[in-house]
């Protein structure tokens, strides 16, 4: 990504955004806080730390590795015009604080701060589009492990009416397609509701002809521990959870046909195209 005049490295391993070539990431912010600039690899960081449970990323983010999100750091640039080749730097100008007249009547006031508010919530609007930019423009790898860490953050709460539809949403999203190259079944007939308790869930058909419905129950975990590890179709099998997790070999639990009984596969990855991770039973 661009940084300073270069272009530096940014990598995600174990779970975690990495910046090889910002080793005091701290340090260097404690410089920024006392007015020094700020790096384009350390506001990525941040831009990251910030979204990392943010459902909105799931709505925005990649359904599979065919769905492009085509953003680049020149669109990254162009929103923000000052930014000089550096994500984050350019954007809103920061003001003193504004003396108040000491007789201001109650209503120039009130319209001042509003103002005041129309500004910083317009400033936040900014940083927000910024933020997503930078994040989509790291590309379809870091996209997809960004989703799956904000699937993790919610993996162990209990779902409630403000969470629920879009986790919903997210599961769906990502399984029809998985669906559809499985066992052909048009998106249209997967319907998904979040599983909870022991157990992986459950997939099952019903209905006859047009009324054909694939019902199935998955764990808001599937999101970070199936899909975001380009698991969820293996070996012609749909994979429903991961019993062991490693790289570039794990073992996971599979389906072979909607209720079937699930069957363990040890499964081999390796690095496909665009950082898509492939798997082999």
């Amino acid at each position: 990504m661009p940084c300073g005049g270069g272009r530096h490295p940014v990598r995600w391993e174990a779970g975690s955004l990495l910046l090889p070539e910002h080793p005091d990431v701290e340090g260097e912010l404690v410089l920024a806080a006392l007015g020094g600039e700020k790096a384009g690899c350390v506001e990525l960081a941040e831009a990251w730390q910030r979204h990392g449970a943010d459902l909105s990323v799931l709505a925005i983010g990649p359904r599979h590795a065919a769905d492009e999100i085509a953003v680049s750091w020149d669109d990254v640039v162009t929103t923000w015009p000052g930014s000089a080749g550096q994500p984050g730097r350019g954007g809103p100008a920061q003001h003193g604080p504004m003396r108040r007249p000491a007789a201001m009547p109650a209503s120039m006031a009130a319209l001042s701060a509003r103002r005041q508010q129309m500004q910083q919530e317009h400033e936040r609007a900014q940083r927000r589009t910024n933020d997503m930019l930078s994040l989509l423009a790291l590309g379809y790898g870091f996209q997809a492990r960004l989703g799956g860490q904000v699937a993790a953050a919610y993996a162990a709460e209990q779902a409630d009416e403000r969470t629920r539809p879009a986790l919903v949403a997210a599961i769906s999203g990502r399984l029809a397609p998985v669906v559809e190259d499985w066992i052909g079944l048009d998106p249209g007939q997967v319907v998904v509701s979040l599983h909870t308790g022991p157990g992986w869930g459950s997939v099952e058909m019903t209905g006859r002809g047009e009324e054909r419905r694939l019902r199935v129950a998955l764990p808001t975990g599937w999101l970070a521990r199936v899909w975001a590890c380009g698991l969820a179709l293996t070996g012609r099998h749909l994979v429903v959870a991961v019993q062991r997790a490693g790289w570039p070999d794990a073992r996971v639990l599979a389906l072979r046909a909607p209720g079937a009984e699930p069957v363990e596969l040890d499964v081999h990855g390796a690095t496909g195209p665009g950082d898509a991770t492939r798997w082999e039973a």
